[in-house]
């Protein structure tokens, strides 16, 4: 019974990265480049270490998501 309480924690808390993690990517208008970088040109603003950062993260954090949801959908059961 623990151990489903920790793993629904995690999941709010991977739920929560997640949410940020998407709404930081660039839309058509250059979101997180214009964010930091106020409209540069589009040499500089073209894919950055810190946007593939962010897809790394996000990709890990969805894998991370799903994972917990299999776990608590085969422990609530």
């Amino acid at each position: 019974m623990v151990i489903t309480w920790v793993v629904i924690a995690v999941h709010i808390v991977l739920c929560v990265m997640l949410i940020i993690s998407i709404l930081l990517h660039s839309g058509k208008g250059g979101g997180l480049s214009e964010m930091f970088g106020g409209g540069l040109g589009s040499a500089a603003a073209s894919s950055s270490v810190v946007e593939r950062n962010l897809d790394r993260f996000t990709v890990f954090t969805a894998i991370a998501f799903a994972f917990t949801t299999m776990i608590l959908a085969i422990r609530l059961q």
